[in-house]
């Protein structure tokens, strides 16, 4: 009886998160002009096409996505550098009180991130930073550093001390032992640690309509914000084909690399 009415409350789960999404692409393929107000619960006709290619070249939501694109990749994969500098610092490196630099490290995600938006707001306006590329990947790599560092630590914490005192012995420097030891032997907790950030900065809208306002410079989820307001007119099914066309990216990574995602949350949760 426990199992049936537990296989039952997953069930009902599934169900209110598919439903959601069963909506978004059904209405998604009604054609704009046709939308009625209300939402469809069955496909009437197929124009997902025309809603993307409104979305995309209309709205100028592609620029966005390539923008969102270069600031998950560059800024995920620079947070995951230097999150990995700081666990080998912190758990190899003979640094006095480790545990309070991991807390120094770490507090970056305990406060809640509209703390710092007016002191950033006004540092970046007066470093000419606002409406920047370099300003955005430079708040999306500070943002994404403390819970990769969090991560990739946890995996460091496992590895035998064998293995850098052995290195040691034989002549090797502290940044060969990061590069040619740590580094191959963490490439799970590396790849689930980017993935997580490349994730966080693909979503992010906060800091997107804050520090930025100009096409050429906003991430794509600030663009939709965007679309949701000049587009209104349309309807929602132009506003609903660019969601689904910006939720492609973070599911393709999770497929292609779902295998060294859970090898990844696995070592680091040891």
């Amino acid at each position: 009886m426990g199992r049936s009415m537990r296989n039952l409350f997953v069930a009902g789960c599934v169900l209110l998160w598919l439903v959601p999404l069963y909506l978004l692409i059904v209405n998604a393929l009604t054609p704009a002009g046709g939308y009625t107000g209300e939402p469809d619960w069955l496909p009437r006709d197929f124009a997902l096409l025309d809603n993307v290619r409104t979305a995309w070249d209309e709205a100028a939501i592609g620029d966005s996505f390539l923008n969102s694109l270069f600031y998950a990749a560059v800024c995920g994969a620079a947070a995951v550098v230097v999150a990995a500098m700081a666990s080998f610092a912190v758990v190899v490196l003979p640094l006095p009180k480790p545990g309070a630099w991991f807390w120094v490290i770490y507090s970056g995600t305990i406060f809640p991130l509209q703390m710092f938006l007016a002191p950033l707001f006004g540092l970046y306006a007066d470093a000419n930073l606002y409406d920047t590329r370099l300003g955005l990947m430079l708040i999306y790599a500070a943002w994404a550093v403390p819970f990769a560092f969090f991560l990739i630590r946890n995996q460091m914490t496992t590895m035998p001390p064998e293995v850098t005192e052995a290195a040691m012995l034989d002549g090797a420097s502290f940044r060969r032992i990061f590069w040619r030891i740590h580094v191959p032997l963490l490439r799970s907790g590396l790849g689930a640690a980017f993935i997580f950030q490349f994730t966080a900065v693909w979503n992010d809208l906060l800091f997107g309509i804050t520090l930025s306002r100009s096409p050429e410079v906003q991430p794509v989820m600030a663009a939709l914000t965007s679309l949701n307001n000049a587009y209104s007119s349309s309807g929602p099914p132009v506003i609903l084909a660019g969601a689904l066309i910006v939720s492609m990216p973070t599911l393709i990574v999770f497929l292609v690399f779902r295998g060294l995602f859970l090898r990844g949350i696995t070592a680091t949760a040891r």
